[in-house]
């Protein structure tokens, strides 16, 4: 089965957890989910590559979810991305 590589950059906020909670949620069995720390520099870095500029940040297969390039996350963004849709 394939699966959906779903990153979600925290800096351990309480908003960042309300994220994480919230990916874990809509989350479908295709997900893979990694709740990454921002005070780690390699993951820090790897934030910066991706273009984010702010916590909490969700990255789904490689790419920053749109609702994160300018606000903060939100259901429907997820929903658009494809969180809550099983891959086959």
């Amino acid at each position: 089965m394939k699966k959906r590589k779903v990153e979600v950059f925290s800096a351990g906020c309480p908003l960042c957890q309300e994220t994480v909670e919230l990916v874990k949620q809509m989350a479908c069995p295709s997900c893979e989910i990694r709740v990454l720390d921002l005070h780690n520099p390699e993951v820090a870095q790897r934030a910066r590559e991706l273009g984010i500029r702010r916590a909490p940040a969700i990255a789904i297969n490689e790419r920053l979810v749109a609702c994160c390039q300018q606000e903060g996350p939100s259901e429907l963004a997820l929903k658009e991305a494809g969180l809550d849709i099983p891959l086959e």
